[in-house]
């Protein structure tokens, strides 16, 4: 879907009025007070051409879908609407459980819940609330589009306890109008990862050099395999990869090049930042995480995989039972993206066999030989004089990656500039050759 970000203001005044007529409508029905109350019609939106509306007729959103998008929004644009609520029950001296809501940390007015939207949009009317309630569930298109989902509760709570939360992406594509682009926090545990090669800057294995190839060209033929050949009653959307090889091969390099060379975003999931000790939280981390990556064409590049990839514990206790959970999810949730996902690892053998047949690609970066060595020190130091240094002998006696060579490059750099020369010393490579083995533990 791609929707011009035209201004939303007059769209929401209106929207928003209308929603605080319909708030004034539920209170007079639910106190039987003893004017005649008139149902608020909702706002023609046919001649609008604002983001919001576009929105709206694009996903074809009934009434009640845009209620609770309104609903949902309130608070950051108009939350004094909602003070009404903050009306008592006189005979037990509480607010009353059929307005739900909640009362933030710092936010002093109501947040509305999923029981308040109930209230707003069905009175007591169970037919609306049951319809209601199949808005939250995950093919909704409001939780596929990304607009509107609900607070996760305890599992003896009302489901409808929940808070309404409207996406940042869409609160930001409404208001701002323009493109959201997350940062790194609780709910978006993943940031950006972009580099500044091309893939001439890069030196691969033949075979890793195919499979990359491949995957290339799934990226850009996807619409006509799914579509144009059908092929989506077949094959599942999306694709997933598994990149495993020593540090330093160029796994990560690989995975941002993909996203720059067809231009997609390409975003680096910490997984320490998702997994939580808390049960439910590492589901709700990872929902946040594939809501908002959903119908984007990202790339979602999940680094040091076998932290929580890793064999399948046996359920000798309450705790792996909880791990495996926690895998199950995530692992569904990959088989469902409909991106592309890959994940790295520096051992397939820690990788559980069950976990590998989901892979549409297993990728192996292996170290570079000695003649993949010797183009890769050619090509990184071929703006210095290297007269000083036997190239084809450091490339046959030193078995070492790009990614050190990439350091040692740095190193060197800096003891040729502090030299105000362009030199580059065998005796300074050497020494930052022996750095790096330093790092892995060996001596040389």
């Amino acid at each position: 879907m791609a929707i011009a970000f035209n201004n939303s203001i007059d769209s929401l005044t209106k929207e928003l009025e209308w929603l605080n007529n319909m708030i004034s409508y539920r209170f007079h029905e639910y106190f039987k007070q003893s004017e005649e109350a008139i149902y608020p019609e909702a706002p023609d939106l046919s001649g609008d051409d604002s983001f919001y509306a576009n929105t709206i007729k694009e996903l074809q959103l009934e009434d009640m879908h845009r209620l609770l998008i309104l609903i949902a929004l309130a608070p950051h644009v108009k939350p004094a609407i909602f003070d009404i609520f903050f009306t008592k029950n006189s005979l037990f001296d509480r607010v009353y459980a059929e307005f739900g809501g909640l009362k933030g940390e710092k936010h002093s007015g109501f947040v509305p819940t999923g029981e308040t939207a109930a209230f707003i949009i069905a009175g007591n009317n169970l037919d609306i609330r049951f319809k209601l309630q199949k808005c939250f569930e995950d093919h909704h298109i409001l939780s596929t589009a990304n607009i509107v989902s609900l607070g996760f509760t305890n599992s003896y709570e009302s489901m409808w306890s929940g808070e309404l939360i409207i996406s940042k992406e869409f609160l930001t594509n409404v208001t701002l109008n323009e493109a959201y682009t997350p940062r790194f926090s609780s709910s978006f545990p993943a940031s950006q990862l972009d580099t500044k090669l091309d893939w001439e800057d890069v030196v691969f294995d033949p075979s890793v050099r195919q499979e990359i190839e491949h995957i290339q060209s799934w990226i850009n033929h996807e619409s006509t395999i799914m579509k144009d050949w059908k092929m989506g009653k077949y094959l599942k959307k999306g694709y997933r990869a598994l990149f495993y090889g020593p540090p330093g091969t160029g796994k990560s390099m690989t995975a941002a090049l993909l996203g720059k060379s067809n231009e997609l975003n390409v975003y680096r999931v910490d997984l320490s930042a998702v997994v939580s000790k808390y049960i439910g939280e590492t589901e709700k981390n990872l929902a946040n995480l594939f809501n908002l990556a959903e119908n984007k064409n990202w790339i979602l590049f999940f680094d040091e995989a076998d932290a929580l990839f890793s064999k399948r514990l046996s359920t000798s206790s309450s705790n792996d039972m909880f791990a495996n959970q926690q895998v199950a999810y995530l692992l569904q949730r990959i088989e469902d993206f409909n991106g592309v996902a890959i994940l790295a690892s520096n051992f397939k053998d820690n990788i559980d066999e069950a976990f590998l047949r989901r892979f549409q690609s297993v990728v192996y970066f292996p170290k570079p030989n000695q003649s993949l060595r010797l183009q890769l020190w050619n090509k990184y130091f071929d703006q210095f004089d290297m007269s000083e240094v036997d190239l084809d002998k450091i490339a046959t006696e030193y078995e070492i990656t790009g990614g050190s060579i990439i350091n040692i490059l740095r190193y060197c750099s800096i003891s040729a500039a502090k030299r105000s020369s362009n030199t580059i010393l065998e005796k300074d490579l050497i020494k930052a050759v022996r750095k790096e083995f330093m790092k892995e533990g060996v001596t040389l």
